[in-house]
């Protein structure tokens, strides 16, 4: 009878991973919105699979032979890196390939470096630039999986969803009820527009605080709440994510100055007594200390701010390993 038992209790752990498992079908990574939440649920689950008891990442031969190559226009540190780490610890071999040593320098064009790429055959290619929708550009002209690394304005899916991760581990798994406050500069930031996207999928409330200058066009139009005073904002969320002030893509005059900005929205210890006692608070990185976020509350026991890079080596290994197994 015990035997019997067992086997049902396996087929029945058989029949259930079947149905909650998701079979990959995409060759790009370029937003959040190709996504389902099956498939959020699906890279979370290998994201965790590659961590170890130690905080650490399994080192694997995954993608061995595999060529993955890093193409940012745009300076990068944490996306850079990451996908760095998390290329070479599924035993891929990975080339960093910066703007500013390719030929674009020269005048060439996306396209031709596109070109250029393909026919070396690479398997994936990253690709951060400044202008939106390049990266759907990028993948008409090569037959390599690209993955958005962060385009203009638009989109930046796998920050995302390691930020998403990060809630996720220290949640316990749950999204349930949970509130998140995005503050900052939310009309530039990409970000902004991809955790909105992520986190009103999983089911999370999101509110969006910036100066009313900063605040997206049609964001009356977003499953958000809008606030333009960071005391209301606050209270009683589940998690803050601070943003960047992003003066490199602002219009003049969009902020009135950096001095108002910090009087009226960094976000400070006293900030975090508004919120709920375990509150969680994230930035993408970089951040100005003193600026956009005190220096106590990066280093506050609610800071997850450096647990987000070790997710994004973890979340980033699992984009590589579906993305490659979509052309196996």
């Amino acid at each position: 009878a015990t035997k019997n038992n067992r086997m049902k209790f396996m087929l029945v752990l058989m029949e259930s991973f079947t149905k909650n498992s998701v079979a990959w079908k995409h060759k790009d990574l370029f937003d959040i919105d190709q996504l389902s939440e099956k498939e959020v649920k699906t890279i979370f689950q290998k994201a965790s699979e590659y961590y170890t008891p130690e905080n650490t990442f399994k080192s694997t031969a995954e993608l061995k032979g595999k060529k993955i190559i890093l193409f940012f226009v745009e300076a990068s540190t944490r996306t850079m890196l990451s996908f760095e780490l998390a290329g070479k610890s599924l035993s891929a071999d990975v080339i960093n390939f910066a703007a500013t040593n390719s030929s674009l320098k020269k005048g060439e064009t996306l396209k031709d470096t596109a070109l250029t790429i393909e026919a070396m055959k690479p398997d994936l290619v990253v690709l951060r630039h400044s202008k939106s929708g390049s990266s759907q550009f990028f993948a008409k002209h090569v037959s390599s999986g690209v993955i958005n690394g962060g385009d203009g304005c638009h989109a930046h899916p796998t920050q995302a969803l390691l930020d998403a991760f990060t809630l996720r581990q220290e949640w316990g798994g749950s999204f349930k009820g949970k509130t998140v406050v995005i503050v900052g500069d939310t009309k530039h930031s990409r970000v902004c527009r991809s955790n909105t996207q992520l986190l009103s999928l999983l089911g999370v409330r999101v509110r969006l605080c910036s100066p009313r200058s900063l605040l997206p066009e049609g964001v009356e139009s977003w499953p958000v709440d809008v606030f333009t005073d960071i005391n209301q904002a606050v209270k009683n969320v589940d998690a803050i994510m601070c943003l960047r002030i992003q003066l490199e893509r602002q219009k003049k005059n969009a902020l009135a100055g950096v001095k108002d900005y910090t009087k009226n929205f960094c976000l400070s210890l006293g900030h975090l007594g508004l919120a709920k006692p375990d509150v969680k608070v994230l930035h993408p990185g970089p951040f100005l200390r003193g600026v956009e976020i005190a220096s106590e509350v990066v280093e506050s026991p609610q800071s997850i701010i450096f647990n987000q890079v070790t997710s994004g080596v973890a979340v980033r290994m699992a984009i590589l390993s579906l993305l490659s197994s979509y052309a196996k």
